[in-house]
């Protein structure tokens, strides 16, 4: 899988163009931070105070929040996936076994279904979920929101891939 290309939005765009495209350029970041690894090293953790921190776990991550944030907060759809179970926190990140590639398909599968739902809705849009109180969250604030979460966790792929085998690079 080629990641998609990494592309800074217009200086002068509207808004909206803005929060997407700063959004789909740290999204772009995230495969391409996995391109080349064995299995082994897309698993590996590296971070001894954070083990569930592998690249592989923060795709997954990357994934749920998307969900979490666009189909069950704003959309109100039922709270489902590892985040919402009584397991272990972090669950999300919790992969071992599950292939990368599958993991990179989810996560773009998962972008997609995200876009749609942006795309159909005005930024002062709220959230819709009746047990959340994060429910009254603009899209806006969700869309700032998923820029610095994704960009937080990109910093973290960056040191990741960096102590796994030296490679560098931001776009």
């Amino acid at each position: 899988m080629t990641s998609p290309p990494r592309i800074r939005p217009p200086r002068t765009a509207d808004e909206r163009t803005q929060l997407l495209g700063w959004l789909d350029l740290q999204r772009a970041v995230v495969p391409w931070k996995c391109e080349g690894l064995s299995e082994a090293d897309a698993h590996r953790s590296v971070l001894p105070a954070s083990p569930r921190m592998t690249l592989a776990g923060v795709v997954s991550h990357l994934r749920w929040v998307e969900h979490c944030w666009f189909e069950v907060i704003f959309l109100g759809r039922p709270a489902e996936g590892p985040q919402f179970d009584d397991g272990p926190e972090n669950a999300d990140m919790m992969v071992e076994g599950v292939p990368s590639a599958q993991l990179l398909q989810e996560y773009a599968q998962q972008c997609q279904v995200s876009d749609e739902i942006i795309a159909a809705h005005a930024l002062d849009d709220t959230g819709r979920h009746p047990d959340f109180g994060a429910t009254s969250t603009s899209l806006r604030w969700i869309l700032l929101h998923m820029v610095e979460e994704t960009a937080r966790h990109v910093g973290h792929m960056d040191t990741i891939r960096e102590l796994i085998d030296g490679e560098k690079g931001y776009y």
